[in-house]
């Protein structure tokens, strides 16, 4: 009997797979490598077959087999790169993409993904791309990296236009021209702002990728918030096996409540919520906090290790090593402060490590998939009604959604540089991203109707502020009427709330931390609530401090309401001292309370949890 020629059974696998016969080219591998199982050629195909019919796995063992036979392979180095980013071993993609890039120097797809992988070193990652440009300008995936690694080195506008280049080479890209219009917001660029906002409307529409964040900001509407993240969820992120943790019994003792975040460090996220780990009942729970983000070192890193009773770094872990961890550490209620944020590890919410996976303060939309089964809102921002735009079950705390720490600092005198000594000072310390043309326009219409007035701004990084006073100059206003704050330390920055006399809500994408810190230094907040989570924390902020006559439900009253405060001396003056007054008792500020309801909210998921009940929206009853 003739043995078939390996040489003829590589080639007619080769034939097979160009012509799109996935299943007659693996049968071809298979025979071949029943014949010769060192054929290097054969392996190789047959793991970039499995890598297409997304067996990770299986492709990543043959990649291994194949450098094992032929270490000089650029290609499986590359591939297999690829497998370890998407399980989260970071440090070894990292190197594999080096070997690759190495090894085809010429080759730009290596190249780019090793400077994806160096986004922390945004310069470095920056002078790779440019080298893969300068061999190949029309590489839209390396203008995209490029795009992505000026965005971390903080020029939104520099990133926008890379993103933008990238996109016009390869339309495919849908993600690359959402990601530009997020970085113009970043530098308050509103250039075909309509025009841009449509084509993110039409593309949720046609089953395209857009960033679930971006349609919070500008105001998309919640059934197609949830179609963009149900879109991302089921194109993005990495389906993984469960683990058998989340099969598992809770028992009737201490629940094990494990937060997971990227930002416990000096960010707003770990200066609201560090005051319940420290508010929770012991008797009852045992709290942990698994971190995945940079160390800073910092006062606020240091607060929260003292304050939970379990610090874990996650960074360095991939999702089957998380799911080790989380074994070993018994949690029953797995908590993301995430969602589709920046540097999110949504790889590990995937997997399932926790019996209950909870989503709660860091995204104020749904994630689109079943990775959690419960999100914490409130009547305000998620009444039951809204249910059908979300994927997890609705828990409707009874006060406010938002915890805040009630030792956050409390300066008494005003910043130095944080406005005139005389003149009346709107302040709108939002992130340059929540600004809209038109609600720019309103303010700069109440400096014209307010003489004298100045308006306090807030531009982290410096991007927008050219911007902001240009628009300004344009439309008649002295741009020394703006006063343009960056970063500073959190003390330094609610200073800045003492020279400011109202602050103007942003709106579609209200104000979160930003509202709850100038209620906090006693200074009132106007808002438009709107639709959706986002466009509705400010609305459920000030219903917490007693204050819902500061809610607005459109922009002609918005504007209206913040003209008559800035002419009415004495009822700004009385806001002012009610929000003094309640400081210490409101339901905002009262983090003891806040935790007592969000314990009852988990007690309630995991007795459901221990019925064999499915997840189910609930309200919370209010404490005394």
């Amino acid at each position: 009997m003739t043995l078939p020629d390996p040489t003829d059974l590589l080639r007619a696998a080769m034939a097979a797979y160009r012509q799109g016969s996935m299943a007659t080219a693996e049968g071809l591998c298979l025979a071949l490598l029943r014949a010769d199982p060192g054929n290097v050629g054969g392996l190789f195909l047959l793991a970039v077959l499995h890598l297409a019919a997304g067996r990770d796995d299986a492709a990543a063992g043959l990649f291994q087999a194949v450098l094992t036979l032929d270490p000089a392979i650029a290609d499986a180095h590359g591939n297999l790169a690829m497998i370890r980013q998407r399980q989260g071993r970071l440090g070894e993609a990292a190197a594999l993409f080096d070997r690759a890039a190495r090894l085809a120097p010429d080759k730009a797809g290596w190249r780019v993904g090793r400077a994806l992988l160096r986004l922390d070193q945004p310069l470095a990652a920056a002078r790779d791309l440019r080298h893969v440009l300068a061999l190949d300008p029309a590489s839209a995936p390396a203008w995209r990296g490029l795009g992505l690694a000026r965005r971390a080195a903080g020029d939104p506008a520099g990133a926008a236009r890379a993103l933008d280049r990238a996109f016009h080479i390869d339309p495919a890209l849908d993600l690359a021209d959402s990601e530009a219009f997020a970085c113009r917001l970043q530098a308050a660029d509103w250039r075909d702002y309509a025009a841009r906002r449509q084509r993110i409307v039409d593309r949720i529409d046609q089953g395209g990728t857009v960033l679930p964040l971006l349609t919070q900001w500008i105001g998309i509407d919640p059934a197609r918030q949830r179609r963009a993240a149900e879109a991302i969820f089921g194109t993005r992120i990495v389906s993984l096996p469960s683990s058998p943790l989340h099969r598992r019994a809770i028992g009737d003792g201490p629940l094990t409540v494990a937060y997971l975040s990227a930002d416990f460090h000096d960010h707003a996220t770990a200066h609201l919520i560090t005051g319940l780990f420290e508010c929770h009942d012991r008797r009852h729970f045992r709290i942990l906090a698994g971190c995945y983000g940079r160390d800073d070192d910092s006062a606020a890193r240091r607060r929260i290790r003292q304050a939970v009773d379990g610090f874990h770094r996650l960074d360095s872990l991939t999702a089957a090593d998380a799911a080790t961890w989380a074994a070993a550490q018994g949690i029953d209620i797995l908590v993301d402060l995430k969602g589709y944020t920046a540097g999110a590890r949504l790889d590990l919410l995937s997997r399932r490590l926790a019996p209950v996976q909870v989503s709660y303060l860091g995204y104020p939309g749904t994630l689109g998939g079943p990775a959690l089964d419960y999100l914490i809102g409130d009547p305000v921002v998620t009444p039951a009604t809204d249910q059908p735009f979300y994927t997890e079950q609705l828990v409707l705390l009874p006060d406010c959604y938002q915890v805040n720490d009630r030792q956050r600092p409390l300066p008494t005198a005003p910043d130095p540089a944080a406005g005139p000594a005389a003149g009346f000072v709107f302040g709108a310390l939002h992130a340059p991203h929540k600004l809209t043309p038109d609600l720019f326009a309103c303010w700069l219409r109440l400096l014209h109707a307010v003489p004298g007035a100045c308006l306090h701004l807030h531009d982290p990084h410096g991007a927008a502020s050219p911007t902001l006073r240009a628009a300004a100059q344009a439309a008649g206003i002295d741009p020394a009427r703006l006063i343009i704050s960056g970063q500073a330390p959190l003390a330094a920055h609610l200073a800045r709330y003492r020279a400011i006399d109202l602050c103007l809500d942003s709106f579609p994408y209200t104000g979160h931390t930003t509202s709850s810190d100038a209620l906090w230094m006693g200074v009132p907040v106007i808002t438009c609530q709107g639709e959706g989570f986002a466009a509705r924390v400010t609305a459920s902020l000030l219903h917490a401090v007693g204050l819902p006559d500061l809610i607005t439900h459109d922009r002609a009253g918005y504007e209206a309401l913040a003209l008559s405060l800035a002419q009415a001396p004495d009822r700004l003056a009385r806001l002012k001292a009610h929000l003094e007054r309640v400081r210490s008792t409101t339901p905002l500020f009262d983090t003891a309370r806040f935790t007592r309801h969000l314990e009852t909210a988990y007690r309630i998921m995991g007795d459901r949890y221990r019925a064999g009940l499915p997840p189910a929206g609930f309200s919370v009853p209010p404490h005394a």
